[in-house]
């Protein structure tokens, strides 16, 4: 542990301690389940540190080769990892298909790409790090299921063994017959390392008849079938011709299943961690390919300006009025970070971030107004009079001049909405005043948005604008 050693007294150079003590814990004394595909969120209530500072910790600890960082893409329907990637630049593909839900999803950072983190075998060697050697029950907990599935701790194996017929572990090149009796229900034979499926609709009267059936796992994913058959006998032939062995096993799709993959958790999402400007920090230039488009179904956007900045390095001249917008900025950023956001960019007196949810970017609104307030106060001046405003909505993630950064219509809105604003309100679209969250603070703080409809330049038709005064 000499070199960890070592790398843990860097890291508590750069992150919160009581996470870096955590952690050094955890890599100590914790299991090897625990320290594979680690959720941020269930660490810090395990822990009881802070969210942000736990993923900043993590975030820094991976940078030093403490932990490995991964990109998992996660089905929607069943919580199964469809994809694990080491990073953002090998999600390629147009659409990830699931064999166990017999359907296709194309890939969205915020509702299927979630972020996990391993510790590293040089630091400590897990089971993890060799999955064949994982037996069923630990293979699908920890390496076909994800983060966001809420498995039960004690009882995963019990409940696993009343849905399951029949389980075999076949090595490469080899073959197996399972005979079983079919019930009355929908079976699936479901195979977790080369993501196989083979439907059965069990129904009609039973029979004493023998049927055939034969599933044959090979490195080309064959799209799923259904079959139709009657309760009784089956004979059913596997045939393993992968380098790697695989776990077929023989599923009733019933009610207990389906509650097993309905159990679902917070998960530590790409977007969210697009959002932390930890990670904007470390991996500025290192998160996708310049021809990557990465979809994003919801983030909000808020940009920010100074009013009549040109007048203001007329009046202060130039030092001052340099050393009060860099005030402003530093000011801004430590707002954004505090309400869990990102700043995505400067562009002159101009600042472009982003937050996870409408509520969070409302927050940091209000709170960069206030402060632009009182650093006037402090200096008996209307100088620094900042324009704000806000839009939540789709967008696409990509990379623009060497920085991670966002395109779409919501980025547009966005930014001319701020463009409506003056130096006494914030200017809102509806998709941000009528967030739950947001409509819930605004309540709590006593403000009350102005309606009004507006012509954005560049946008089609009007749009509905609150002012928040």
């Amino acid at each position: 542990m000499n070199e960890a050693e070592g790398r843990f007294t860097v890291l508590r150079q750069s992150a919160d301690s009581a996470a870096v003590n955590a952690i050094e814990h955890l890599v100590r004394e914790a299991t090897d389940r625990d320290l594979n595909r680690i959720n941020v969120f269930d660490f810090a209530a395990r822990y009881g540190v802070a969210e942000d500072r736990v993923i900043a910790a993590f975030l820094h600890a991976s940078r030093l080769g403490l932990f490995d960082m991964s990109w998992n893409l996660l089905c929607p329907g069943c919580g199964g990892v469809l994809d694990a990637n080491a990073t953002l630049k090998t999600v390629r593909k147009a659409v990830y298909n699931c064999a166990l839900c017999a359907a296709g999803y194309e890939a969205t950072l915020d509702e299927m790409v979630e972020v996990t983190f391993t510790v590293n075998p040089r630091v400590r060697r897990i089971a993890a790090h060799d999955p064949p050697s994982l037996p069923l029950l630990e293979y699908m907990r920890q390496i076909f299921w994800g983060s966001g599935l809420a498995l039960p701790e004690d009882s995963l194996a019990s409940v696993l063994s009343e849905i399951t017929l029949e389980a075999v572990e076949l090595p490469p090149g080899e073959k197996a017959i399972l005979s079983l009796q079919l019930p009355a229900e929908f079976v699936i034979v479901f195979e977790p390392v080369t993501h196989a499926a083979q439907f059965i609709d069990v129904q009609g009267e039973p029979t004493r008849e023998r049927r055939d059936l034969a599933m044959v796992f090979n490195n080309v994913q064959a799209p799923t079938g259904t079959v139709q058959m009657q309760p009784g006998p089956l004979r059913l032939s596997l045939e393993n011709r992968t380098a790697l062995r695989v776990l077929p096993g023989v599923w009733l799709a019933g009610h207990q299943l389906h509650e097993l993959l309905g159990r679902r958790k917070r998960f530590l999402t790409a977007t969210q961690l697009f959002t932390n400007q930890t990670f904007r920090d470390i991996y500025r230039t290192d998160t996708l390919d310049l021809d990557q488009r990465l979809k994003i179904t919801s983030l909000t956007f808020l940009f920010t300006d100074l009013k009549g900045s040109t007048g203001l390095y007329e009046r202060v001249g130039d030092l001052v009025a340099y050393d009060l917008v860099r005030s402003h900025f530093s000011v801004l950023n430590e707002v954004v970070a505090g309400e869990s956001g990102a700043v995505v960019k400067t562009i002159g007196d101009a600042v472009m971030a982003t937050f996870l949810t409408p509520d969070r970017g409302l927050a940091a609104a209000l709170r960069m107004r206030e402060a632009m307030r009182q650093l006037n106060a402090e200096r008996r001046k209307e100088d620094l009079l900042i324009k704000i405003g806000l839009h939540e909505g789709p967008c696409l993630a990509v990379m623009l001049n060497d920085r991670l950064d966002y395109f779409g219509q919501t980025v547009n809105i966005a930014a001319r909405v701020q463009g409506l604003a003056d130096s006494h309100a914030i200017f809102a679209t509806e998709p941000v005043v009528r967030h739950p969250a947001a409509k819930k603070l605004l309540s709590e703080r006593g403000h009350l948005p102005t309606e009004r409809r507006a012509m954005l330049r560049g946008i089609s038709g009007e749009l509905t604008v609150y002012a928040i005064s």
